[in-house]
């Protein structure tokens, strides 16, 4: 059942995706060309919302669905980490045309070129498995 609910939920993620034209390579394109304000839109209103979402969790103690307690935990600070990961993530949205929700949206949509994206992206996690306790954090 909690497969169900979490396919049904990867769907209606998948379709607003796809009506919002945020898996468009052509709307990806216009954002890193700074030609349109539809991608930066999308994402701020995402930002805003986890922010809220966040907030309103830790204020009155929200449980998950099955009933635990959902618990944030501090990070690190370190300038390093977030430097290289976000220029290796731009990097390779930049790329590909798509960050990794897209990218398997445009999979089920039937685009299936960006099936070698998702075979590199694939491969590009388990490498930073490998490498992890190498790299800086």
């Amino acid at each position: 059942m909690k497969s169900l609910s979490y396919l049904a939920i990867g769907i209606l993620f998948g379709i607003t995706m796809l009506k919002s034209e945020a898996a468009s390579w052509f709307r990806i394109y216009e954002m890193f060309q700074f030609q349109s304000f539809h991608m930066y839109g999308i994402i701020g209103v995402s930002v805003v919302l986890g922010v809220l979402i966040t907030a309103l969790i830790k204020k009155y103690k929200i449980k998950a669905f099955d009933g635990s307690s959902i618990e944030f935990n501090d990070k690190d600070y370190s300038i390093k980490r977030y430097l290289f990961g976000g220029i290796l993530f731009g990097l390779g949205w930049a790329l590909s045309g798509a960050c990794p929700g897209p990218m398997f949206t445009l999979a089920g949509a039937g685009f299936l070129p960006i099936l070698i994206v998702i075979v590199f992206a694939v491969f590009g996690t388990y490498l930073y498995g490998v490498l992890k306790d190498k790299l800086p954090h």
